[in-house]
């Protein structure tokens, strides 16, 4: 009995012990507790903030599956069914889907993809009524080819289009243009076996400038690549006339001004030490940008070669020689993958 009364005095204490708040001497995690308890006491809407979900969960009200409500439905549990919030209603378009696919290219831009000649050129031929269309002559302009229409040029059938794209490092003295009045040779001399497609350049490079130039017949690609809004980077190894001092590096680094506005670079670098060869990398798609920016400080570009474009390099590509895009170049550049 004796016994039974210790055992019941020292389990009354116990519990007296753990219903105390008061956090025990000598124990330091006691303090931390007390001292952090605070962060969890303040205004009533803090704890309410921590004692209730933030937001709570809107009940369905005349949503409705397949035009039948929700609350109409009899013998269907409601809540199994996984329904859509709809914010603003759904306006019914009466052109389907189809027909938008269907709208077609137009008759001279056809022509030109297939790289026969150019828009203009094809215009003066279907005038001439050396165009048919599904076996009927068209002379009218501006009229739209749908798919599966066949369209024949002098009697010829005209293939749809295959993209193609050339990534050429072009040498000095060739002019970047599709032909040229005085008789220079031109980029296209140097491709001139590459393909049957009419491709063309993306931007242009001047005629002593060397380096990557891509050449195409896709027109979206070449917006993407050459309309400032994308961005495009690209890298140039400049030699020049006289060593560019520290002073003039670090201000066209920080951004200069030209007579068509504000110009400002990625990055710019000596190579290797020589004061008289600088790597400068920019987005700028201006004219010249590069020769300009040197000619700013009074300096000559002896060299200029663009090594880099858009994300392609001049790798295992030597001077003069052009290569076709592998697949999965052509997807990086068209899903903006590159810089």
């Amino acid at each position: 009995m004796a016994y039974k009364n210790n055992q019941n005095t020292k389990n009354r204490k116990k519990n007296e012990n753990n219903n105390d708040s008061t956090p025990r001497k000598g124990k330091k995690y006691g303090k931390k507790y007390d001292k952090a308890s605070k962060y969890f006491e303040g205004p009533e809407y803090l704890k309410k903030k921590i004692s209730e979900p933030k937001f709570e969960k809107p009940k369905p009200k005349n949503r409705s599956v397949d035009g039948f409500n929700v609350e109409d439905i009899n013998g269907v549990d409601t809540k199994s069914l996984k329904l859509k919030k709809i914010s603003k209603p759904i306006k019914k378009n009466n052109k389907s889907t189809k027909f938008k696919q269907q709208e077609g290219v137009r008759l001279n831009k056809y022509i030109a993809n297939a790289g026969i000649c150019s828009r203009r050129e094809a215009d003066t031929f279907i005038s001439a009524g050396l165009v048919s269309v599904n076996g009927e002559i068209v002379t009218e302009l501006g009229v739209k080819v749908m798919p599966g229409d066949e369209v024949k040029f002098n009697d010829e059938k005209i293939n749809p289009e295959r993209k193609v794209y050339i990534l050429l490092n072009k040498p000095k003295d060739y002019v970047t243009t599709l032909d040229d009045p005085e008789g220079r040779r031109t980029v296209m001399d140097l491709i001139q076996n590459a393909c049957k497609e009419r491709v063309y350049p993306v931007g242009r490079l001047d005629r002593n400038t060397t380096g990557l130039l891509l050449l195409t017949n896709d027109g979206e690609l070449t917006k993407k690549l050459t309309h400032p809004s994308y961005n495009k980077k690209k890298i140039y190894h400049v030699e020049l006339d006289k060593a560019l001092s520290r002073d003039h590096l670090n201000q066209i680094a920080q951004g200069i001004e030209l007579e068509d506005g504000p110009i400002v670079v990625d990055a710019i670098s000596y190579v290797d030490n020589l004061k008289t060869e600088v790597g400068i990398e920019l987005h700028s798609g201006k004219n010249r940008i590069v020769r300009r920016i040197m000619e700013h400080f009074g300096y000559n570009v002896k060299r200029l070669d663009r090594v880099y474009f858009a994300g392609l390099t001049k790798l295992n590509l030597p001077r003069g020689r052009w290569r076709f895009l592998s697949d999965q170049e052509v997807i990086r550049l068209k899903t903006g993958m590159y810089e």
